[in-house]
């Protein structure tokens, strides 16, 4: 009579999932940047609206801005230090154009990917897990984020409004702050069953924060218990950083504020995000 069969080997230990590793694993990890590859797929069907979009609106707003309402603020007395409107306004439409964008990929269609399309649900029927979801997502924002902000440097550059070879710095400027707005309005998406809180933040967080952060006039211009609140918005530090690489008035202590503040808003983003999404996609 045979001899019974050994017992079975244990079975050999599954890796953590991206969202029990961490971050950088999960940046790394196959499953997220899966979704990165759905996003450029989707991408890929209207790629020529993105660039259109992203070449005539940088050319309309320093067209507008810089050289039209440019006209009146450098006939009465101008800027701080002298630098022509043009100079001053460049670099920090183009990190508000990242914002507006991050912040729009942000909402909306994450909360379609939650609501309507359940994009999100299906995907966990995958080996995608949700902190894969999250992370591939926000990769993808990068990858907009920088195509914007490329396009709007070169209409820049255009427009003659750099006077420091360190203005190219600006592009991941608008990346990192793009990416301050971008992680807790995904973390924020995750919790809503409607999209009607989404207006309320648009009117009255994001446009409120394009006019009165730095960008058309300094924030000593304020009524004093304003300016302090500047601080605490990331786009007055993404705004303040471009501008200093920019015009080549680089102040280090400043400036390593200025990216402690905005990576901090990251990081709370994503520590949040993983949460919510965790909890969403769990009910």
């Amino acid at each position: 009579m045979a001899a019974p069969s050994a017992a079975p080997s244990a079975a050999p230990s599954v890796a953590p999932s991206a969202a029990r590793r961490g971050l950088f694993s999960a940046l790394t990890s196959r499953p997220s940047l899966r979704v990165l590859e759905h996003d450029l797929l989707v991408f890929r069907r209207g790629w020529y609206s993105y660039l259109l979009s992203g070449m005539t609106q940088p050319f309309l707003y320093l067209l507008s801005m810089g050289i039209g309402l440019g006209l009146y603020v450098n006939r009465n007395g101008g800027t701080p230090g002298g630098v022509p409107y043009l100079n001053y306004i460049a670099p920090a439409l183009l990190v508000t154009q990242a914002m507006m964008a991050a912040a729009f990929e942000s909402a909306w269609p994450i909360v379609s990917k939650f609501m309507w399309e359940k994009t999100y649900f299906a995907a966990l029927n995958t080996p995608l897990r949700p902190m894969d979801l999250l992370v591939g997502d926000l990769l993808w924002i990068v990858f907009r984020l920088g195509l914007i902000a490329s396009l709007f440097f070169v209409a820049i550059l255009v427009f003659g409004a750099v006077t420091s070879p360190l203005a190219v710095l600006a592009i991941p400027v608008a990346i990192l702050t793009g990416l301050a707005f971008a992680a807790p309005i995904m973390a924020y998406a995750a919790t809503l069953k409607d999209d009607q809180a989404l207006n309320m933040l648009f009117r009255f967080g994001i446009t409120p924060l394009f006019l009165f952060s730095g960008t058309f006039f300094p924030i000593e211009s304020l009524p004093l218990f304003l300016r302090p609140l500047a601080w605490f918005t990331p786009l007055f530090h993404g705004v303040a950083l471009a501008r200093s690489f920019s015009l080549g008035h680089v102040e280090p202590v400043g400036d390593l504020i200025h990216v402690a503040v905005l990576c901090a808003f990251v990081g709370l983003g994503i520590a949040a995000g993983r949460i919510t999404f965790r909890r969403r996609l769990a009910a």
